[in-house]
């Protein structure tokens, strides 16, 4: 009975709604179904884009906590001539004494000297694999973490002993230490294996042997070829200004300084950009799924139109029909919305977990799809609900 007391229509409340929407929902469920789905594949797209991006984001911050962003490198340039510059072999000691420097170390890069899993390898397959000399204070100032093994010490750095970066180790095949390789026109005794560094990913890829063993035995002229430099948190671009002129005194010109976390600031930059445009991509993804709701709503006024005729023949009014097929449009769309999230997080937790990444999704990320989702369920419910209800009751009672 649509009727109450006196005549009036009985008053259609947000239960009654809701019951009535789920009931023509149900009577569908494969339409229904497909329907939902197109919703949550946009919104699946979106959350699975913001998380992904966030969760790569919050590993490089958590990367840029642990090494710090006061790293900095001074490189030799080029001189007036163009020819390769040189860094003093007093440079480290120099900037060391600099009062807002932590610690300075350096690496030198052995031009001369490769490193091959063993004697037979021809000289010409190297693998891309550098082979640096490293002081003794290099781990404690870049921040470096041992794999497996031991860095050098002052008794090895003198021996044919080598530590290799992560990829230096996984293209020689060499998991740990007490392997030989042969670096040089020698042998070298593996004595420890590196974590992948981010803020050194030069020395992932590189075979690092003693000071004085590559003076010794590799023909090491001492000059270093990176410098790297930890200041104080609150004077790194003091420092940054002052270190090309205390490493090379007489030619700061020929001195290049960087700093490595400005570059793991612009891949963040990069890939804050690509989630724009991928999340412009979710929301055409999102779009089309409005369009499929629009569509099912619209297919299902014509359908029910004989229902329609009886419920305003009974006394239903244009807005009971009208909030009705509004109802069933945002239950639709928030099927979609809802699962859409679930999916989305899911997608996120995977692949943030194959990286070793933390799974992180916004909750602005979560409730904005969901929200979105409910505007596009009333926007593509208006029309069809509008227009169900305008069916006079004779005319829809006498539709086939």
């Amino acid at each position: 009975m649509t009727r109450g007391n006196g005549g009036a229509p009985a008053r259609l409340g947000p239960a009654d709604a809701l019951r009535v929407g789920a009931a023509g929902l149900r009577s569908r469920p494969m339409r229904v179904f497909l329907s939902a789905l197109g919703i949550a594949i946009g919104i699946a797209a979106m959350i699975g884009v913001v998380g992904i991006s966030t969760s790569s984001r919050a590993q490089l911050q958590a990367t840029l906590d642990r090494l710090g962003t006061n790293l900095l490198t001074a490189e030799p340039g080029r001189d007036l001539f163009g020819g390769e510059a040189k860094l003093p072999e007093q440079s480290v000691g120099m900037v060391r004494r600099m009062p807002d420097v932590e610690s300075a170390s350096a690496t030198a890069t052995l031009e001369d000297a490769n490193v091959y899993r063993n004697d037979h390898i021809p000289e010409g397959e190297s693998g891309g694999i550098s082979v640096r000399a490293a002081r003794l204070d290099l781990p404690e100032t870049v921040g470096l973490a041992m794999a497996s093994g031991s860095w050098l010490n002052a008794g090895t750095a003198r021996y044919p002993a080598v530590v290799l970066g992560a990829e230096a180790a996984d293209r020689l095949g060499i998991a740990g230490p007490g392997a030989q390789v042969w670096l040089g026109s020698q042998w070298f005794t593996v004595v420890g294996v590196l974590e992948p560094n981010q803020l050194a990913p030069e020395l992932d890829a590189a075979a690092l042997v003693g000071w004085e063993a590559a003076r010794a035995r590799l023909g090491f002229d001492g000059h270093p070829t990176t410098l790297y430099t930890r200041a104080r948190e609150d004077a790194v671009e003091k420092v940054r200004d002052l270190l090309a002129a205390t490493a090379n005194p007489q030619a700061p010109t020929e001195v290049e300084v960087s700093r490595p976390s400005d570059a793991l600031a612009a891949r963040a930059a990069t890939d804050e950009a690509f989630t724009g445009l991928l999340l412009g991509l979710g929301a055409v993804a999102l779009l089309v799924g409005g369009v499929g709701v629009a569509n099912t709503m619209v297919i299902s006024v014509l359908e029910r139109r004989a229902e329609i005729g009886l419920r305003r023949a009974l006394g239903a009014t244009r807005g009971q029909i009208r909030l009705q097929f509004l109802t069933e449009s945002q239950l639709l769309a928030a099927l979609g919305g809802v699962g859409g999230v679930a999916i989305g997080i899911a997608v996120t937790a995977v692949f943030a977990v194959s990286q070793g990444w933390p799974t992180v999704v916004p909750v602005w990320a979560m409730a904005g799809g969901v929200l979105a989702t409910l505007l596009i369920g009333a926007v593509a419910g208006l029309y069809p609900a509008v227009r169900a209800a305008r069916l006079a009751p004779t005319e829809a009672l006498a539709a086939p």
